[in-house]
């Protein structure tokens, strides 16, 4: 294999893969959960949290990386939440002004995405020391990880809980649905399955070490 072969998969295949298998931030770290929950009743409101998770995770991880020779050590986690926050307020705005319903629907858990602790342990764990495609593909890898788990968790709940999917009946006429999987209760009852079958079919993997910095 060349070194630009390595190169590719080490910036960019590696930290994708992981952070949809491995290091899945609801799957094996358990990270997220709140807005799992809360947001996974409909398959169309899972969707664009996801977009906007992904938005903000892989370019909050490029922009720490591009800065984080300037930023002094003891205030990095206050300019790491400041990139944070400044995205998903770009993201909270442009939903208010051209999506005003699905903000509304949304409620709080687009701004909540600041005290997501999947980006800031992203921007420090591996942004600050890494560069900046490899941090960018780090972030959107863990996003996707996370997204991959939301709409699985959706496609449970929104056909049996309301009998539709994005709004459109899927099931017969006769069908009664769960409404227990349109509440709380149920939102924790179709995260457990997905994640016991999930880690049935794929058992957790002893960690591997990687290296401390992929490329400048």
């Amino acid at each position: 294999m060349s070194g630009t072969q390595v190169g590719y998969r080490a910036r960019i295949v590696e930290p994708v893969k992981d952070g949809v298998t491995k290091q899945n931030p609801i799957l094996r770290q358990a990270l997220g959960i709140c807005s799992a929950l809360a947001v996974t009743g409909l398959v169309s409101t899972t969707l664009v949290m996801n977009a906007a998770l992904l938005f903000s995770a892989g370019f909050s991880c490029l922009v720490v990386s591009l800065i984080r020779q300037a930023i002094p050590h003891r205030v990095r986690l206050i300019v790491q939440m400041l990139v944070i926050s400044t995205l998903v307020s770009f993201v909270h705005l442009y939903l208010r002004a051209y999506h005003f319903e699905m903000s509304r629907q949304l409620g709080p858990y687009i701004p909540l995405i600041v005290t997501n602790c999947i980006l800031l342990g992203r921007t420090e764990g591996f942004a600050m020391r890494n560069g900046p495609i490899a941090s960018f593909f780090d972030g959107i890898g863990n996003a996707l990880g996370y997204a991959v788990v939301l709409l699985l968790i959706s496609l449970i709940r929104e056909p049996l809980g309301s009998g539709t999917i994005l709004g459109h009946p899927v099931m017969p006429a006769s069908y009664e649905p769960m409404h227990l999987l349109s509440s709380a209760p149920g939102a924790f009852l179709a995260m457990g399955v997905v994640v016991w079958v999930v880690r049935a079919i794929w058992p957790e993997q002893p960690p591997t070490e990687h290296p401390e910095a992929i490329g400048h």
